[in-house]
């Protein structure tokens, strides 16, 4: 009976890593870094629009966020074997 909570806990943990993964918080945690990062670096190198200019990756992850749920159903198929 213990290898069964195990489990069931075990995946209790998985599913919460996935739902962590998707998450809108995540998303908006990481947009929120990046931009910091790429503001303060431009900063750093002296750039003439850092708060503008630090959009640009911050554009990018946006947009991999978005494409990749297509990219990945494509992904399986093509690499589904059964």
């Amino acid at each position: 009976m213990d290898d069964v909570k195990t489990i069931l806990e075990r995946n209790a943990r998985v599913e919460l890593d996935k739902a962590w993964e998707t998450s809108f918080t995540r998303r908006v945690i990481i947009t929120l870094f990046t931009y910091i990062v790429a503001t303060t670096w431009l900063f750093i190198i002296e750039n003439e629009k850092p708060f503008l200019n630090a959009l640009v990756p911050v554009c990018g992850y946006i947009l991999s966020t978005w494409s990749m749920p297509f990219v990945k159903v494509w992904w399986i198929k093509k690499n589904n074997h059964e």
